[in-house]
């Protein structure tokens, strides 16, 4: 029994863009509770190897795959890794993304195509390449990282609040289908969280806004995904952890 009760024995878990901040935490986390993890990064391989071997030593299996989770040839490839090295994934967790902060001004087109491309595309991709072990399972859990700015003004830019709402959008569709294969699919979406990416937040102070006072952590989101993966009964939803940020 790992982490907050939840049991992923005999589990294998790919995690994207796990090699730092809220994906290396949902990785771990996943690992303390039994599950073997698939470590995958697009360019932090040295970081990736890290987590793989704290994983190791915590007595479960782990791979690192750097793979750009936005190229269709790639998913597949690391997909057909994970499977052959581990087991056919059944737990997927679209962690992988950018956050390119632009002004409406500044915004051009290839910055809108990247963010769709790395932000929502991505998790299409993976979805497709891992449900048919899944459904040949009849189980499967799948969790997509969204942001407060899926909903809100956020602070990155238009083309940010455009993949993440798009992603929800993804995530109540596959979940409406899926169901009745076993397999649940949900969003968590994180507000203000101590990472690398909450750079922008500490320059515009955005953070001193948040009702609990402080920004959250990457274990608090991690805690979240687990409680998603182990209720059976939760999907088609976005459970947002935000430090009490409500949106109007």
């Amino acid at each position: 029994m790992g982490h907050f009760g939840v049991d992923l024995s005999g589990r294998v878990a790919l995690v994207t863009g796990a090699s730092r901040g809220i994906g290396r935490a949902i990785a771990q986390a996943l690992a303390d509770a039994g599950a073997d993890v698939a470590v995958n990064c697009h360019q932090h391989v040295e970081r990736a190897q890290a987590v793989a071997a704290a994983i190791r030593s915590g007595g479960r299996r782990a791979i690192v795959i750097a793979a750009d989770v936005s190229q269709r040839q790639a998913v597949l490839a690391m997909v057909e890794r994970v499977a052959r090295e581990l087991a056919p994934p059944d737990i997927l967790v679209n962690n992988a993304g950018i956050a390119t902060v632009r002004e409406i001004d500044a915004l051009d087109e290839a910055d809108f195509d990247h963010s769709i491309s790395v932000n929502l595309k991505s998790a299409f991709l993976c979805i497709q390449a891992t449900l048919p072990a899944m459904r040949a399972r009849g189980w499967g859990r799948i969790v997509n990282i969204s942001s407060a700015a899926a909903r809100g003004a956020g602070v990155v830019g238009v083309h940010y609040n455009a993949a993440k709402a798009g992603l929800e959008g993804l995530t109540r569709g596959y979940a409406a289908r899926l169901a009745s294969a076993g397999i649940t699919v949900n969003a968590v979406a994180p507000g203000p969280i101590d990472t690398d990416m909450a750079e922008p937040l500490r320059r515009t102070e955005a953070f001193r806004h948040i009702p609990v006072g402080r920004l959250g952590t990457p274990d608090e989101v991690a805690q979240v995904v687990l409680m998603v993966i182990a209720n059976a009964f939760l999907t088609g939803q976005t459970v947002a952890i935000n430090g009490g940020v409500l949106l109007a």
